[in-house]
């Protein structure tokens, strides 16, 4: 018998003291379960972070699961717990046993840092190799490196990987069976970047992938990490970039999970005025805690360079960033000034993008910020968050609301297009019309059109072009480019039997020709950030329902992008372009 105590420990103090400090960017190398040769044998090490802890062992089929075998050292200056087992090869399934200081004996708990897990609904970490893959997306990677993100054409196209397609019995799709469907048909269709709904590994499938277990592990409803990469790889040999929905701003209270990890409040706050979040029912993590920011930056530096991702679109950052967010008076705890505004979670995110931007050239990040906090795609040392992008979910409400109105009604509610020019330009805006639209009884983008078939599908396609010309890069969720009739539904695959109908097959069609129009010509999306870039040509057309601009590149003359633009004047009760009268103004 080996005694895995013969083996002395893996960390070191620079890691004591960059883990203390908040600094160390590699914790995901270090914690969790790493395949090892230590001191001429090889096994697994393994480290968790449980400071309060009376004892942490590590248990799973190799011991019967009995947490008398396999107790970690205590690493007392940081309260990280490993140990090096020898003998334990790849696909052994494990957690972690906790007593807490009052005795206690925990429910058995996941690795946090785990980097493959359990199909749902078994949940435990599952021991794995280094990465084996071989990368071939340098030139990719290296051309978004090299040029600014806002000056080029981003068309994304939102997915949920589990219900984009099913197989013949429901299944969902492997990695590879969806690189070999969904990469081409974003390439013919003209889209520069899927964004996945969350990834990261999550017990209920309903949740869509937001209230997610495993921050460094890919779900394996799609099969093995491996896969991924795959993805991801062969999506950049063609010139797409995959953006992933990241959901720093909460988590389940599983009891496997973080919640009470070490019997204590240690990924959360104690105070549920502070830790507890009543719109999901979930835990809000203590981002003024350095260990738990520094646990959250890592995932972000995690998929960035072990999946080679190109942007992180962060869930939910209002609700990080306002301390009374849902709650009422007396059901929150004020800042040290008195304020709503959650000063912890601002340095995490200001943080977080300074890491990812100054490690990782050609990464973007989005933010979903639905409020009027000031400066969120504004660099951190400009005194904003630091996200390359937000959401613009003014456009999305005003747009939605004013297309589904009858065109008869329209004259009276004409500043709802024209309102949100007045502040396109205050920060680096995304226009999404995303899942949220199309779910929770909201139906469908082409059923909140009013009139009769016909006209609703002469709405959309006059909306689609609106959208594509107008500032600002674009956003579309799966199934509303071919106009989807019904809700979209995480349990069933897109309704793609549709496309045997000319109108949505037409539809399809448009929402490709502007996509690859969007690409081609730089008045499109060139300046999308910048004021320079658009100008009315005429806004006050109320009675007709008629807006007119031009859209602008750099260095391009009036004339030029006069003639490329004016294809895109709509008018929004029909997809029909307005032609100058005889003898007018051209």
């Amino acid at each position: 018998m080996v005694d895995p105590y013969g083996f002395g420990p893996v960390l070191g103090p620079l890691d004591d003291f960059y883990l203390r400090e908040g600094s160390h960017q590699r914790l995901f190398d270090r914690l969790g379960a790493h395949p090892l040769r230590h001191e001429g044998a090889d096994g697994f090490h393994f480290a968790v972070w449980a400071p309060n802890a009376a004892r942490v062992s590590v248990v799973g089929n190799f011991n019967n699961w009995d947490g008398r075998r396999h107790v970690m050292r205590h690493r007392a200056d940081t309260g990280v717990w490993e140990i090096f087992i020898p003998g334990i090869g790849t696909g052994e399934t494990y957690k972690f046993e906790i007593l807490a200081k009052d005795g206690a004996l925990l429910p058995l708990k996941a690795d946090p840092f785990a980097r493959r897990s359990e199909l749902r609904p078994k949940n435990a970490s599952v021991t794995t190799g280094e990465m084996a893959h071989d990368w071939q997306d340098a030139a990719h990677r290296a051309w978004w490196s090299s040029v600014d993100a806002r000056r080029q054409p981003i068309s994304i196209y939102e997915v949920h990987a589990a219900s984009w397609r099913r197989k013949a019995d429901n299944e969902m799709m492997s990695w590879d069976e969806l690189g070999d469907a969904l990469i081409p048909y974003c390439v013919e269709m003209g889209f520069t970047h899927i964004e996945f709904l969350p990834v990261t590994e999550h017990p209920f499938d309903p949740s869509w992938g937001y209230q997610t277990t495993g921050l460094f592990s890919p779900s394996a409803r799609f099969g093995e990490p491996e896969g991924f990469a795959r993805f991801v790889d062969g999506a950049h040999k063609v010139g797409v970039s995959i953006i992933l929905d990241w959901v720093p701003a909460h988590f389940p209270t599983d009891e496997f999970g973080l919640r009470d990890f070490d019997g204590t409040a240690l990924y959360e706050h104690a105070d549920p005025r502070q830790g507890f979040h009543p719109d999901w029912n979930t835990a809000i993590y203590n981002f003024g805690r350095t260990e738990v920011a520094s646990f959250l930056v890592n995932s972000a530096l995690y998929w960035a360079e072990k999946f080679h991702i190109d942007g992180l679109r962060v869930d939910a950052v209002a609700s990080m960033l306002y301390l009374d967010y849902s709650r009422k008076d007396g059901e929150w705890v004020p800042n040290q000034y008195g304020g709503r505004e959650n000063l912890e979670a601002v340095q995490f995110l200001q943080e977080m993008n300074k890491q990812l931007y100054g490690s990782h050239h050609g990464i973007i990040t989005i933010a979903e910020e639905s409020t009027s906090w000031p400066k969120v795609s504004a660099p951190v040392h400009d005194g904003g968050l630091g996200f390359g992008f937000k959401w613009n979910m003014g456009f999305m409400h005003d747009t939605l609301q004013y297309l589904a109105r009858d065109p008869v009604h329209r004259k009276h509610h004409h500043n709802e297009l024209t309102f949100g020019l007045l502040y396109a330009f205050s920060e680096n805006f995304v226009l999404p019309l995303s899942h949220d639209e199309v779910v929770h009884g909201k139906g469908s983008l082409i059923a909140k059109m009013p009139g009769d078939d016909w006209q609703k599908f002469a709405n959309l396609r006059a909306y689609y072009a609106f959208m594509w010309g107008y500032p600002g890069k674009k956003l579309l969720f799966m199934g509303q480019e071919f106009a989807q009739w019904s809700e979209w539904s995480e349990a069933r695959g897109l309704d793609w039997g549709l496309l045997d109908y000319p109108s949505h097959a037409g539809m399809r069609n448009l929402v490709r020709d502007l996509n690859h129009l969007y690409k081609d010509k730089p008045a499109l999306h060139a300046r999308d950030c910048e004021p320079e870039g658009f100008e009315w040509l005429m806004a006050d057309a109320h009675e007709q329902s008629v807006y007119v601009w031009l859209r602008k590149a750099p260095g391009r003359s009036r004339s030029r992008s006069s003639r490329i633009s004016r294809r895109w004047c709509g008018r929004t009760t029909g997809y029909r372009c307005r032609k100058p009268a005889r003898g007018g103004r051209s």
